[in-house]
């Protein structure tokens, strides 16, 4: 009766090892029979080429203390050695940022100083190019004013052979007397105002006689010289400005003017021509013939 408790009591026991044995024996033995099949399915050449990556170098983490990154009970010295790098840093980009400055100032003086010296160069150019532009102004002055000289210049110099006849009276004399009478003298009154401080006239005298041959040439002679003499006498007439012909008793061919017909009485035909001179105005004829080198009393 005991011995049957006893073998009640032990079999459980024993049936609890060998479940024990077994869960340690399945394992070591699965340990040692896999190595055999990784070595029989991979190849011992691809085992030695396979290669890792180095590791990057271990850096332990920042020892922070109790208080983390600041401590309000840390030393100087600590505190220092934290800042230091950051004041470092701070340094050399004040250095750097000086530098810029620095630069950017010296090349803003030399923009400035070359945009002064252009903007300067440029003021001059102007002032130089309006200066010359108010010189070619009064040159191109200078030079119409002595075209329209030299046109003028021209234009007299042309007209003082081009005479027209402005007026013409007949002067008549009784019989071969050549004294003259009131009604002639008022004629050569009439005539020697009209050409009182003009310039650029003559005086055209035509003596007629009703006497034939070398009588009459002489009679119409004493005529002319009396008109001649009455006008350089009473009126400063210049002698030169007088030209007269003693035609006699000649006929002088028709013009169709009633002063060309044929002469049959004692008279002397004054006939005033002018040329471009006279237009001039009212200038004395010394200032005139001064002033073109002319004509002279």
């Amino acid at each position: 009766m005991t011995d049957n408790v006893n073998v009640r009591r032990l079999i459980p026991g024993q049936f609890a090892a060998l479940l024990l044995a077994s869960a340690i024996g399945i394992p070591a033995w699965a340990q040692q029979t896999q190595p055999a099949a990784d070595t029989q399915s991979t190849p011992p050449a691809a085992a030695q080429q396979q290669t890792y990556p180095e590791a990057a170098p271990y850096v332990p983490p920042a020892k922070e203390g109790f208080w983390g990154h600041v401590n309000p009970f840390a030393r100087k010295v600590w505190v220092r050695k934290q800042t230091d790098p950051i004041n470092s840093r701070l340094t050399e980009l004040d250095q750097v940022n000086a530098k810029n400055a620095a630069e950017i100032k010296e090349v803003d003086a030399k923009a400035q100083a070359g945009i002064f010296k252009a903007q300067t160069a440029a003021d001059a150019a102007n002032q130089t190019a309006t200066a010359a532009g108010a010189q070619a102004q009064n040159a191109n002055g200078i030079a119409q004013g002595a075209s329209g000289h030299v046109d003028q210049l021209t234009s007299t110099v042309s007209g003082l052979d081009q005479f027209h006849p402005v007026t013409d009276v007949d002067v008549t004399f009784h019989g071969a007397s050549p004294a003259l009478t009131d009604d002639a003298k008022k004629q050569l009154d009439d005539i020697a105002a009209g050409v009182t401080g003009h310039n650029g006239y003559i005086l055209e005298l035509e003596a007629h006689s009703p006497h034939a041959g070398s009588l009459g040439i002489q009679d119409s002679q004493r005529l002319a010289q009396s008109v001649e003499r009455y006008l350089v006498t009473e009126h400063q007439i210049p002698v030169y400005r007088m030209h007269y012909v003693a035609l006699g008793n000649a006929e002088v061919a028709s013009t169709g003017d009633e002063s060309s017909k044929p002469k049959r009485i004692s008279d002397v035909h004054v006939r005033l021509m002018e040329n471009s001179l006279a237009a001039q105005g009212a200038a004395s004829p010394q200032g005139a013939a001064s002033s073109t080198g002319a004509d002279r009393p």
